[in-house]
């Protein structure tokens, strides 16, 4: 089992670099199966070693990486519970992005670069899943951030997709000095950096450090999960290739700030202080980009609001005392996420390469089979009773209701209030694409069946998600509580009241659903254009920013450049030049060639000597 738990993060790396180095000289279908390979080669390897993960789990050291007097850093990997849980849905979710991307990208020029790429994504995923130690974790860490920026900014021939790229890489890097500082921090007080000795001996710091080890830990789990307030660089990562999409937003990068959390729970939840923090910055982010998704025209933007919605429920439970149940949407929310963008990748190629909603419409009469798998992905997200997007996230509300105190209320209000948007933009975003008639150019394309493959499979995950952690309303079992070890997840709430929850949360899918029936059912732009134009530049947040940092740092570099390089430095440079010309200028004329002027020279020296002499004999 020792040599499949090194295969699981091996594969994908060994497929990324043989793609990296030859891919090009390769012939192109064999470039996308060598990758697809080894992602799947990855998720046997993750099943074959699932039977060795309970308990205290599979441990294995690879190699020392790094060695200085008594401190040394190991290439070690930990396949425990909530590893072993994570990894399967990586390098399940993402071997069917992979076999999606085969057919999505049989026609790119750059097929092998695009593969290697996404073969080192899933590498890098699976380094932070498996590592058991932070600084591991943090290579990781790092090599999603890179990769994602080369994937974002694949197509870099166009300035928007760079710059994209960009900006998703700086905004992510600012969560990365948090937790780069956290890391430190956690070092010098305990002189290692496992894991698994930090969490057992978190209790002997200080309440106040404790608390702000745990927000640093926060600030780089919101930069790479795009939660309030290092979002902004989410939207504009669907630059990418649809593929890169599913992978980012369902199996490796946003995932990883919830992992994170979760994998350093011990430590984290130990400050209330912290804990009340995390379960705010989620649910407000939720609240945040639900309301940003009811403007959005272009498709995939829709998406990547909701899940950074999504994954804001995630960092709220994590915030209730509830990995479990953070564990729980993370997993169905990958089904039905990637399901959504593969889906959307289809609509967008049978719409002629056409991103905008509001020119869609109508899109049912061209392929009936993703008209139903995308509307089982959007039922999920919806909160549909009864599929596994309704039972994950009814959980975690209810999770928040069962505190009873004022504040876990309020989170648990604003949680339904943000229910209640994400199913309004659910549907809005299913009329706009499929009722009425399509209102672009007839620009009909033909799918590969390799794009409609994967997509069965995640509705099937998506809708059956709920039978993983059933309540016990159902006759289920907290599965998850059990397999995770964690018996203070399981909710004790009467039934009445669990019967009150499961009403409100029908309720408010419901009320979604009609007030998206009514208000988009007949294709009409009907949103004011300052709420329009709000929502749509997410409240405004960029121009916040660009004000707040990005022009202040502008002018202060302008000085520095103006007042500082230009004037001071180049001023002082350029004018003692100066002043050495001139004077040059000034005394040339004494060495012009003639003589009487050399003789008058000599005249005018003597005189000055005699002069001397004679001022000093009077003395």
């Amino acid at each position: 089992m020792t040599l499949l738990l090194a295969l699981i993060p091996i594969l994908p790396l060994f497929g990324g670099l043989v793609n990296a180095c030859f891919g090009s000289r390769l012939p192109r279908p064999l470039s996308a199966l060598i990758a697809c390979g080894a992602v799947l080669g990855s998720f046997l390897a993750t099943l074959g070693c699932w039977p060795g993960a309970a308990g205290e789990g599979l441990k294995t050291t690879l190699f020392t990486w790094l060695q200085s007097g008594s401190f040394s850093a190991e290439v070690g990997l930990l396949f425990d519970p909530l590893a072993a849980i994570m990894a399967l849905m990586v390098t399940g979710v993402a071997s069917l992005i992979h076999l999606y991307a085969a057919g999505y990208m049989e026609d790119d020029s750059d097929q092998a670069r695009f593969f290697a790429l996404l073969n080192l994504f899933v590498f890098a995923m699976l380094t932070i899943v498996l590592a058991d130690n932070l600084l591991l974790m943090f290579l990781g860490w790092e090599g999603v951030g890179f990769c994602s920026y080369g994937l974002i900014g694949f197509w870099y021939r166009k300035t928007e997709n760079a710059v994209a790229g960009r900006k998703a890489f700086i905004v992510t890097r600012i969560g990365d000095l948090f937790f780069t500082v956290g890391l430190l921090w956690l070092f010098a007080r305990f002189g290692t950096i496992g894991i698994e000795a930090i969490n057992s001996r978190a209790a002997e710091l200080d309440p106040t450090t404790l608390t702000l080890i745990s927000l640093l830990l926060l600030g780089g789990a919101c930069g790479k999960s795009a939660q309030l307030p290092l979002m902004s660089w989410l939207p504009d990562a669907m630059a990418g290739p649809t593929p890169v999409s599913a992978l980012i937003h369902a199996a490796t990068m946003v995932t990883a700030g919830v992992y994170l959390l979760c994998r350093m729970f011990p430590l984290v939840s130990l400050s209330p202080l912290a804990m009340g923090v995390i379960a705010c910055v989620g649910v407000l982010t939720a609240f945040y980009a639900a309301t940003c998704a009811l403007a959005q025209r272009e498709i995939k933007r829709v998406l990547a609001y909701s899940t950074m919605s999504q994954v804001g429920y995630m960092f709220l439970a994590v915030g209730l005392d509830s990995v479990s149940a953070a564990m729980f949407h993370l997993l169905t929310h990958a089904f039905f996420k990637a399901l959504l963008f593969m889906g959307a990748g289809c609509l967008i190629q049978l719409a002629g390469h056409e991103n905008d909603i509001f020119q869609m419409g109508g899109m049912r009469r061209r392929s009936q089979t993703v008209f139903w798998l995308f509307l089982a992905g959007l039922l999920c997200l919806a909160g549909a009773p009864l599929t596994g997007g309704f039972f994950s996230k009814d959980l975690i509300l209810a999770t928040a209701f069962a505190k009873g105190d004022p504040f876990h209320l309020g989170i648990y209000g604003l949680g339904v209030l943000t229910a209640g948007i994400t199913s309004l933009y659910s549907f809005r975003l299913a009329y706009l694409l499929f009722a009425g008639d399509f209102r672009g150019e007839e620009l009909p394309h033909e799918l590969p069946k390799l794009m409609i493959w994967p997509l069965p499979l995640l509705a099937l995950l998506g809708l059956s998600g709920g039978l993983l952690n059933l309540p016990h309303l159902f006759g289920g079992r907290s599965w998850l509580s059990g397999w995770l070890e964690r018996e203070n997840d399981l909710l004790q709430i009467p039934l009445q009241s669990e019967y009150l929850l499961l009403g409100v949360a029908a309720a408010v899918f419901l009320l979604g659903w009609l007030v998206a029936h009514f208000r988009y059912r007949r294709f009409a732009e009907r949103e004011t254009e300052v709420c329009k134009q709000f929502f749509l530049t997410g409240w405004q947040c960029d121009a916040f920013f660009d004000r707040l940092l990005i022009r202040p740092f502008r002018k202060l570099c302008y000085f520095c450049w103006q007042g500082g390089d230009l004037g001071l430095i180049d001023g002082l440079v350029e004018g003692f030049a100066r002043a050495c010309l001139q004077w040059g200028h000034a005394i040339r004329f004494l060495a012009d060639g003639r003589i009487s002027r050399y003789l008058q020279g000599f005249a005018w020296g003597l005189l000055l000597i005699v002069g001397w002499f004679l001022l000093q004999a009077v003395r």
